[in-house]
């Protein structure tokens, strides 16, 4: 009876050990997914939550020239992306960075968030038309970094 107790519970602790080493290369996952902007921006969620009245420029694109700088800011933004395609986690988290933004812009009285670029743990990629999205096993993340201006005629 006591061995057989004692090999039931090594045969538990063996199955413990083999689903938590297994499990250990599922969370450490972390796909670079490169996120369309002109896509995210059409989202109905995006279309409805920001408000217009900051304009957002990715990467080297044109814009009205600069009147007033206010500096440069970080956000970086997660999200809970278990089961999750990676266009709908990689959306949300990047219109939640927007609006992180948009949110700084409007305290610190800039009407443009220019030279936008992906900027995760550091890395700074500039890009007119996608934004590096981190996806995990649980947790996608996009960090942006961007100039706060007053563009003229706006």
């Amino acid at each position: 009876m006591l061995k057989r107790k004692f090999a039931q519970a090594m045969l538990r602790t063996l199955c413990a050990a083999f689903i938590m080493a297994s499990a250990s290369s599922a969370f450490a996952r972390d796909k670079v997914f490169e996120l369309p902007i002109e896509k995210a921006l059409a989202t109905p969620d995006a279309q409805s939550k920001l408000d217009g009245t900051v304009k957002f420029y990715f990467g080297d694109s044109a814009h009205p020239s600069v009147v007033k700088k206010f500096g440069s800011y970080v956000t970086n933004k997660k999200t809970n992306g278990f089961a999750k395609g990676d266009m709908k986690a990689c959306s949300w988290v990047f219109l939640s960075a927007l609006l992180r933004l948009q949110e700084r812009a409007h305290a610190l009285g800039a009407n443009a968030v220019i030279n936008i670029h992906s900027y995760y743990k550091k890395n700074d990629v500039s890009s007119e038309t996608s934004i590096q999205c981190h996806k995990g096993f649980l947790i996608t993340g996009i960090a942006l970094k961007g100039d706060f201006v007053k563009l003229a005629g706006k």
